[in-house]
């Protein structure tokens, strides 16, 4: 893009920018809106100067851009609230806001792990020893000990007490954040780890899932999923968009450099992982406290799970539209 044509494109925004910061450095608060989208209009900035250095453009635009990008610098981080504020602000706000900005990495990912897993578990129901070719044969004896209707506690090796519940905690939360680092991190080889993670786990736990319905445990075990797995499996599909946006960046750079353009994506894949971890945070929990009892009837599991499900959808659909929702 010529010079002229991206400052006559991106004038206005800097300028309201620069107006801001005016504002800002003279000690007025200004409109709520605008101080509200102050943390993504210094991104924007400091994309453009990142674009505009990587063009070549005159030194005078690139002087005015760092200046801007500068005393940007020294207001954002003036101005920020506690890391608790900003944690808050981040879920509640950029988090959803930033999962619909990325949503053709998260339609990808969703796509290739659901489609995989649902596959799988229709291909074990018609032939049954399928599963074998996956799972192993004491693996999949430990699934059906796990998922017997006739079991104390559901989804766990052995027997164990309630006060041990935070143990469970702790290994739910160690073994599925290391699954969705493990495919975040495969978008460092241009995408494709990315895809095996999603592609391996979605066959695994179709296999599992097509067996134990296929024996009739279908009841025992989709009621201890269904609670959880509305944050535990939306965020593997998010740790694969912030992998698959890695991994776009290195495979189409565009006009920048290979390491600018995944520096870039970098700042946005982190915060989409960062997202999902808190996710499965709240799934360890549900799963440990709430999905292995076998207190509560199965449709109140399934009613539970369901809400759950829908909850996770409006957060998504509707988080973060509010025009003085945090960054």
């Amino acid at each position: 893009m010529k010079q002229s044509r991206f400052e006559a494109r991106h004038q206005a925004e800097w300028h309201a920018f620069g107006d801001t910061l005016d504002a800002l450095e003279k000690g007025r608060k200004g409109p709520p809106a605008t101080i509200s989208d102050f943390p993504a209009a210094y991104r924007r900035l400091c994309q453009h100067l990142a674009l505009a250095r990587s063009r070549g453009y005159s030194s005078h635009s690139v002087d005015y851009l760092q200046q801007l990008a500068q005393r940007g610098h020294q207001q954002l981080y003036r101005h920020r609230s506690p890391l608790g504020g900003r944690l808050l602000g981040f879920m509640l706000g950029g988090f959803p806001r930033l999962v619909r900005e990325e949503w053709r990495h998260v339609l990808a990912a969703s796509l290739f792990f659901y489609l995989s897993l649902l596959g799988m578990a229709a291909l074990v129901l018609a032939f049954p020893e399928l599963v074998y070719s996956l799972v192993s044969s004491d693996q999949v004896a430990q699934m059906e000990a796990m998922y017997d209707p006739a079991a104390r506690r559901l989804g766990e090796f052995g027997t164990r007490g309630s006060g041990e519940d935070w143990v469970m905690f702790g290994y739910y939360v160690m073994n599925n954040i290391g699954i969705a680092f493990q495919t975040f991190a495969g978008g460092l080889l241009f995408g494709l780890g990315t895809l095996f993670y999603l592609l391996f786990n979605g066959l695994m736990i179709g296999a599992i899932a097509g067996h134990l319905t296929g024996i009739g445990y279908h009841q025992p075990f989709w009621s201890f999923v269904i609670g959880h797995g509305a944050f535990e499996l939306t965020a593997i599909t998010l740790a694969g968009a912030a992998g698959l946006k890695l991994g776009a960046a290195l495979i189409a750079p565009g006009r920048l450099g290979h390491g600018e353009a995944l520096r870039l994506a970098a700042a946005r894949a982190v915060r989409l992982i960062a997202g999902a971890t808190l996710m499965l945070l709240i799934a360890a929990f549900i799963e440990a406290y709430w999905s292995s009892m076998t207190f509560t009837s199965a449709p109140v599991k399934y009613a539970v799970g369901a809400l759950l499900w829908l909850l996770v959808g409006l957060y998504f659909t509707l988080g973060g539209r509010s025009r003085y929702a945090s960054e």
